[in-house]
């Protein structure tokens, strides 16, 4: 847990100081750069940006019975965040001079680290979750009016979500698709031939991505790692750079 909120610290700190510049000159009125792209109904751009995928594990407690008539104990855990890669692109309708709708078709490329644990034995299995993200969020982004050439605004709503490379015939199988709840906060930053915008992104899961059947399995007796789980739920950060 202690990798994991350094990863969050981190993120916010880089938001933190990209924003340091713009708040230190809010209160002098200075030329705006490009002052009519936001009076456009359709925007576009693309993105660039950096994630971290993690699971909420709920374990059971249940005995695996072994063929010698012991029993074990399994748990699992997500101990670290493994940085991946988001690449994707933007589309935003002007709905009012302070709402947009927004939908980022997004590609993530990620991993995920998985720890099994017997709790008799301290017996440590481990799993790497490759999996390439196709994910199609519809977004409502709130923002106040635009200041000199930077603008804030928060962002939320819902995301699909596509696993396209499911890691088979490991300890544990994931579902391929996912429904995710995202809330953010980024800020407008108007150059004179682009606007980039910085992101910070927190996503939830709504649904249980443990797969319980597990028809790829050859050796049955790795669903005593399976069978620990009682539920999974995806949850990610993601950083991005956005160029409009």
């Amino acid at each position: 847990m202690k990798l994991k909120s350094k990863v969050i610290f981190k993120a916010i700190l880089l938001c933190s100081i990209l924003l340091v510049p713009c708040v230190s000159s809010a209160q002098e009125r200075k030329i705006q750069n490009r002052p009519f792209l936001d009076d456009r109904v359709w925007h576009y751009g693309f993105l660039v940006g950096l994630h971290a995928q993690d699971l909420k594990i709920e374990n059971n407690g249940l005995p695996y019975i072994t063929e010698n008539g012991g029993l074990e104990y399994w748990y699992a855990d997500v101990p670290e965040y493994i940085p991946g890669f988001s690449v994707g692109i933007l589309g935003e309708l002007k709905a009012t001079d302070w709402l947009a709708l927004r939908m980022v078709p997004t590609m993530h490329f990620g991993d995920r680290k998985l720890v099994f644990i017997e709790r008799g034995s301290n017996a440590r299995v481990e799993q790497y979750l490759k999996s390439t993200l196709l994910s199609v969020p519809f977004d409502l982004k709130i923002s106040p009016l635009r200041f000199n050439n930077y603008r804030p605004y928060v962002v939320t709503g819902l995301a699909y979500d596509v696993n396209l490379t499911l890691s088979k015939g490991g300890e544990f199988l994931l579902k391929r698709g996912d429904t995710m709840f995202e809330i953010g906060f980024g800020f407008d930053l108007y150059y004179q031939y682009f606007k980039l915008i910085p992101e910070l992104k927190f996503c939830f899961g709504l649904d249980d991505v443990h797969e319980r059947t597990r028809k790829d399995l050859k050796d049955l007796s790795m669903l005593k790692y399976s069978n620990a789980v009682d539920r999974a739920i995806s949850r990610m950060i993601t950083f991005s750079l956005y160029f409009e």
